[in-house]
C-alpha cells in the first residue's frame, strides 16, 4: 500500500510540474511584448491630396501633416478624420523611418532605402487586420512615400485628436514680439553650447556629406524654425541644439544665421 501510495505522489508532482511548464506567460510579460505607439504633438497643416495614390492611402482625404517644432511629419491615416488647418493635434501610431531603421538592413542602404518587406512589417504593425492584397498595397505605397519624403518623416496614424494650448504660450508670443535679427554663420558658431554638428549619414544617403542649414533661434538659444528644404537638414536632431542667447541693446533676439551640419559616410 505504501509502494501505492508512493506513485500516486511520484505522478501529482510530474504532472503540477508538466502544468508549469505549458502555462500562459505572466501578463507583465504579455504586456511588454506588445507594441508601444509613437506620439508627436504639434500643429495641423492640411494640404489638396497630391495624388491618386496618396489620396488612397490617407482614407480619401486631403494631405496631413503635423509640425512638432522644427520637424514635420506627414500623416497617413487609416480611417478619415476632421483635421483642422493650423489648430493642434495628438497623433498615436508608428513613425514609419523609426521603425524601418530599427528594423535594419543589412546592405545599409546601398540597394535602396527603404527595403519593401520592411514596409511590409510596418504597415501590419500600424495597421492589423488588413487583407493580403490590401497590407501589400499600402506596403508599395509607403515605401514610395518614404523614399519621396527620406528626412521627413511618414506617420501612420492609429488615433488623432485636438488638443488645448500648452503652457508654454506665453513663451512663444514673448519670442514673436522679440526682433529678429540675421547673424553670420562664424560669428553665431562661437556661442554654440552644445549640438551634434557632426554625425553619421542616414541610411537613405549613406555617402554622405555637408548640409548649411538655415535656422531661426529663439530668444532662449533654441532652434525654433528650419528655413530651408535641404533634406539633410530634416535629419539633424534640432532639439539638442543649444546657443547662449544673443542680446543687441540689452534686449534678447531672435537670430537668423546658417549652421553647418557633416554628415560622415557609413561604413
Amino acid at each position: 500500500m505504501n509502494r501505492n501510495v508512493y506513485i500516486i505522489c511520484l505522478l501529482v508532482l510530474i504532472l503540477a510540474a508538466l502544468s508549469g511548464c505549458s502555462s500562459t506567460p505572466p501578463a507583465k510579460e504579455k504586456k511588454g511584448a506588445a507594441a508601444v505607439p509613437d506620439k508627436i504633438q504639434g500643429k495641423a497643416q492640411v494640404l489638396k491630396p497630391a495624388n491618386a495614390t496618396d489620396a488612397a492611402m490617407n482614407a480619401g482625404g486631403e494631405s496631413v501633416y503635423i509640425w512638432e517644432g522644427v520637424r514635420r511629419y506627414r500623416l497617413y491615416l487609416r480611417e478619415p478624420a476632421e483635421v483642422a488647418h493650423g489648430k493642434e493635434y495628438a497623433v498615436e501610431g508608428v513613425n514609419a523611418q523609426k521603425l524601418i531603421d530599427e528594423i535594419g538592413d543589412p546592405d545599409q542602404g546601398k540597394n535602396g532605402y527603404p527595403l519593401l518587406s520592411s514596409c511590409e512589417r510596418v504597415i501590419k504593425t500600424a495597421w492589423t487586420g488588413l487583407g493580403f492584397y490590401e497590407a501589400d498595397e499600402k506596403a508599395s505605397v509607403l515605401r514610395q512615400a518614404v523614399s519621396r519624403y527620406p528626412a521627413r518623416p511618414v506617420f501612420l496614424v492609429s488615433k488623432i485628436s485636438p488638443v488645448t494650448p500648452k503652457e508654454g504660450a506665453e513663451k512663444k508670443e514673448a519670442e514673436k514680439e522679440a526682433p529678429e535679427v540675421t547673424v553670420a554663420a562664424d560669428r553665431q558658431s562661437a556661442l554654440l553650447i552644445e549640438g551634434p554638428t557632426a554625425q553619421t549619414a542616414p541610411l537613405w544617403a549613406p555617402a554622405g556629406g555637408t548640409a548649411r542649414c538655415k535656422v531661426l533661434i529663439s530668444t532662449y538659444g533654441e532652434i525654433s524654425e528650419l528655413q530651408t528644404g535641404v533634406q539633410l537638414c530634416e535629419a539633424v536632431p534640432w532639439s539638442q541644439f543649444r546657443y547662449k542667447p544673443t542680446v543687441q541693446g540689452g534686449r534678447p533676439v531672435n537670430v537668423k544665421t546658417e549652421v553647418t551640419v557633416t554628415f560622415e559616410p557609413r561604413k
